[in-house]
């Protein structure tokens, strides 16, 4: 069983100490993880599983719940395009499709070098300026196909 990397699974305690049992930090310990590492492994669920005292089962159960957590090692740069009611009134399925179609990968893939995860999220917040993307967790607003072209161009 690989362990958590020590100052992370300090980080986990700590948050798992302020909850009045350990089973009650488990999102938030999910969440530390993910931030930490870029995803959640097998093995860093059952290290969850065993810093909890939870059955790894459980564990997760709760990460392939939530679409906020995933599994999968991203890409360099993940790229999550807005499909909530107002962006695909606006062009979210546009957005998606000329990304799609540049990175040559479906939602929810990654490229084959590595470089570019591309997700469709439930709503980025930021109706009035549809159809938006956001990009390592920068906001993108009013997409064109021009506007786009040029993020992506920008990306190491």
């Amino acid at each position: 069983l690989m362990a958590l990397d020590p100052a992370l699974a300090a980080e986990c305690a700590r948050l798992a100490a302020a909850y009045p049992e350990p089973a009650a930090a488990l999102l938030p310990v999910l969440h530390e993880v993910q931030r930490d590492e870029g995803y959640l492994s097998a093995e860093n669920m059952a290290a969850v599983a065993a810093l909890l005292e939870l059955p790894p089962a459980r564990v997760m159960g709760v990460a392939s719940f939530y679409p906020a957590f995933r599994s999968t090692k991203p890409g360099r740069h993940v790229i999550q395009v807005c499909r909530s009611l107002s962006c695909c009134l606006m062009g979210a399925v546009e957005v998606r499709d000329c990304l799609r179609a540049r990175l040559q990968i479906e939602t929810g893939e990654t490229t084959a070098d590595g470089r570019f995860t591309l997700e469709e999220v439930g709503c980025l917040a930021s109706c009035g300026t549809a159809p938006v993307m956001a990009v390592d967790g920068e906001l993108h607003q009013s997409l064109t196909r021009e506007r786009i072209d040029q993020i992506v161009e920008r990306l190491d």
